[in-house]
């Protein structure tokens, strides 16, 4: 099982004021750069992985996304695993973290699959992994299933890997959100993350807040799927998130241009 990182929690908060939470509550709907206020969009871009999941993508985009992540500080960059090693190469002098998804976008394939290609991606250059849920085994509870498949990807991901599980909330009732949670838990994953962005609805308020609730303050929570400005984002964070996923990024921390990313997700 791997141990405590760092970003997980949402112990970067702790000290600030929960400032964040502080500017949501007090109906703020935007951050931008102006004096006071950049200390919190650089605090929110250190909570974003930034996202690039399109089947069309293409090596410039990977380039503008890995760009755009590190004028903004942005936590990591996840792509697909066929583009670990360019993300890798590109970030290798940035602390902005590569991710890949394991399993994507349905979660159905075999545990060792998973595994397998949790390891190859590890040794391409990825620090991050968001893996997918075997979301069928869990309706068909078989939760000794669920738990073999994540603890797989957790032990290949390493002592140093952050391991992500996509729960696809969209498919679950709050019952197997509570208990895909509680399993994640125990099989020593590090976040648990509501969607892919395939899925017929994201994120919601509701659903990160329940899922904060099952996990407590010891692991992280990673709201994805249509969030796509500032007050989605910050409602997320208020509700409970401690990473956000969007292709929006650019545009949630107040920058300018399009991005290669935008998107759906």
């Amino acid at each position: 099982m791997s141990g405590p990182h760092p970003d997980w929690t949402p112990a970067s908060r702790q000290g600030r004021g929960d400032t964040i939470g502080d500017i949501v509550a007090a109906g703020a709907d935007r951050i931008g750069a102006a004096p006071g206020v950049g200390d919190e969009a650089r605090e929110l871009a250190s909570m974003i992985d930034h996202t690039l999941l399109k089947p069309e993508a293409t090596a410039a985009d990977v380039e503008k996304l890995c760009e755009e992540a590190r004028t903004h500080v942005f936590a990591s960059v996840c792509v697909n695993p066929a583009w670990i090693p360019l993300a890798a190469r590109e970030l290798a002098r940035s602390p902005v973290r590569v991710c890949s998804v394991i399993g994507f976008p349905f979660g159905a394939t075999l545990p060792e699959v998973k595994a397998f290609e949790t390891r190859m991606v590890r040794d391409e250059g990825a620090k991050e992994f968001d893996m997918v849920l075997n979301v069928g085994a869990l309706k068909s509870r078989d939760d000794a299933l669920v738990g073999r498949d994540i603890e797989g990807v957790v032990r290949a991901a390493g002592h140093n890997g952050t391991v992500k599980v996509i729960l696809e909330t969209a498919y679950l009732s709050d019952e197997e959100k509570v208990r895909a949670c509680t399993l994640a838990q125990k099989a020593g994953a590090h976040f648990v993350k509501t969607s892919t962005g395939y899925a017929p609805g994201g994120a919601t308020v509701a659903d990160i807040a329940l899922m904060r609730h099952t996990v407590g303050e010891k692991m992280g929570v990673k709201a994805s799927g249509g969030i796509r400005d500032t007050a989605t984002a910050l409602q997320m964070i208020e509700a409970g998130a401690s990473r956000i996923g969007a292709s929006a990024s650019v545009r949630i921390v107040g920058g300018s241009g399009g991005s290669a990313s935008s998107g759906k997700y």
